[in-house]
């Protein structure tokens, strides 16, 4: 993968990164982490500027989680009380615990948003309950912008220190990404599991 995303980078430059940035928020198995190093790699050796290269990896970013926040918002919040309320069981939701997820969103949404780009396998999820909560399209974007900027730039400043070496970026990033992945699926296993033992109770 890496020669692919450096010869697409090359070939198409700043536009590669806003590319591959917005398809990394789409698709996640195409990973950021690999992205902005490579950016940073590239203004290492005078091929790029560090500053347009961030700027246009965060509005590739941005736009990446735009079609996640309108799902959510097209979906709404009718339709997840009745998909609660019909298979409330498999979600480990029922309408009253939808409704507290949501009022806990209305309360803390902002850093949920902001906080929610900087960390790996959660940055492109976060954008569909914010869509959900209908959180308002000028402060979801004001808010992802900011934490893609800080995420993009921290990924651009990695791979201009390490240059050649940009791929062990990914070593670092990639155990976190997993840890969170495995946490939250555990998580809804515990809330299952809880069920199942209150169900067979009664």
């Amino acid at each position: 993968m890496f020669e692919q995303l450096l010869g697409l980078v090359e070939q198409m430059g700043y536009w590669g990164l806003l590319a591959l940035m917005f398809l990394e928020n789409l698709f996640p198995p195409i990973p950021s982490e690999l992205i902005m190093p490579l950016g940073g790699f590239l203004a290492a050796q005078g091929k790029m500027d560090p500053v347009l290269a961030v700027l246009f990896g965060t509005t590739g970013s941005v736009l990446g989680a735009l079609p996640w926040y309108w799902l959510g918002h097209a979906f709404g919040r009718d339709r997840l009380f009745r998909l609660a309320d019909r298979f409330g069981f498999i979600m480990t939701m029922d309408p009253p615990e939808v409704l507290q997820a949501f009022n806990w969103f209305d309360r803390h949404g902002r850093k949920a948003v902001l906080y929610g780009r900087l960390i790996p396998a959660i940055r492109t999820l976060i954008s569909v309950p914010a869509g959900l909560a209908s959180m308002s399209l000028p402060g979801f974007l004001a808010l992802t912008t900011l934490g893609s900027l800080v995420w993009t730039s921290v990924l651009t400043a990695a791979g201009y220190l390490l240059e050649s070496q940009y791929e062990q970026v990914q070593d670092y990033v990639d155990p976190v990404s997993k840890i969170v992945v495995f946490a939250v699926i555990a998580i809804y296993l515990w809330r299952l599991g809880r069920r199942l033992i209150i169900r067979r109770r009664n």
